[in-house]
């Protein structure tokens, strides 16, 4: 899985900023068509399968900028994605406001967002859409890479190396992931294996989205945007407590990374 470091990389961040093209060129006249808007959206994703060899930078600073380059387009198109579903919803909602009944056609697509998100609605009306929009919304990119990095060692880790896994995500059944090595006697989660880096984002980011364990992550973010405010890294980092069994403690440690990375992150949201 391993590759050169510099041939690696330059073709890596060649792929994602091809598909970043490819999806804004895609993106508009697709979603009149009748495929779900999601499966429109995300067809429009060159797949990343390529991961460089970060543990073979022996400088530090060149290995955090390298780090996030590579990640930064990836997560950057996925946030896209979630922009176009969240106007979708929008513009739904916009025409329930003014009276107006919805297409079967639409109806449809909403209710692929509403399974994509996990988020049970008995009716499609303005209440429901309200509720989905607090679901289906960015994650800012900085928090996005800090969390990344502390979850996969800088992208070193043997599941972000062979399972383009960067965040952590477990899978329960066997044979559907890596078994951790430090994994405990009667424990049966693995390490979930993706079939690309950017699945692994995608997943990472509806995980966030719509996982029952990250409500205070959306609570927060639904208050700042009531308020008109963008919400930022430094104020959303507070809601994935239960993101790990340290809590707090990592809640801080994610905290001290932001601070300290912050002049890798201009380009991020910090």
């Amino acid at each position: 899985m391993k590759t050169g470091r510099v041939g690696s990389f330059t073709l890596a961040l060649a792929i994602v900023i091809l598909a970043i093209f490819s999806l804004r060129v895609m993106l508009i006249p697709a979603v009149n068509k009748p495929e779900s808007i999601t499966r429109q959206l995300e067809s429009a994703v060159i797949p990343v399968t390529q991961v460089p060899d970060f543990s073979g930078i022996n400088d530090i600073t060149e290995k955090k900028r390298a780090f996030f380059d590579f990640l930064r387009p990836i997560i950057q198109q996925q946030n896209a994605i979630i922009e176009e579903e969240r106007d979708f919803i929008s513009d739904a909602l916009t025409e329930l406001e003014n009276g107006k009944t919805l297409p079967p056609q639409q109806l449809a697509q909403l209710n692929t967002l509403f399974d994509k998100y996990q988020y049970a609605a008995r009716n499609i009306d303005v209440k429901s859409l309200n509720s989905l929009l607090k679901r289906v919304d960015i994650v800012p990119e900085s928090m996005v890479l800090i969390q990344a990095a502390n979850e996969s060692g800088w992208g070193s880790s043997r599941f972000a190396r062979e399972g383009f896994n960067f965040f952590g995500e477990w899978c329960f059944s066997t044979g559907c992931g890596i078994v951790p090595s430090s994994r405990g006697s009667g424990k049966i989660h693995e390490v979930k294996v993706f079939p690309s880096v950017d699945a692994s984002v995608s997943s990472y980011m509806r995980n966030l989205n719509s996982n029952p364990a990250y409500a205070l992550f959306r609570s927060i973010r639904a208050d700042l945007r009531s308020q008109e405010l963008e919400p930022t890294a430094d104020q959303l980092i507070y809601g994935l407590v239960n993101y790990s069994e340290r809590q707090e403690a990592y809640i801080d440690e994610l905290l001290d990374m932001l601070r300290h990375n912050e002049k890798f992150l201009v380009n991020a949201d910090v």
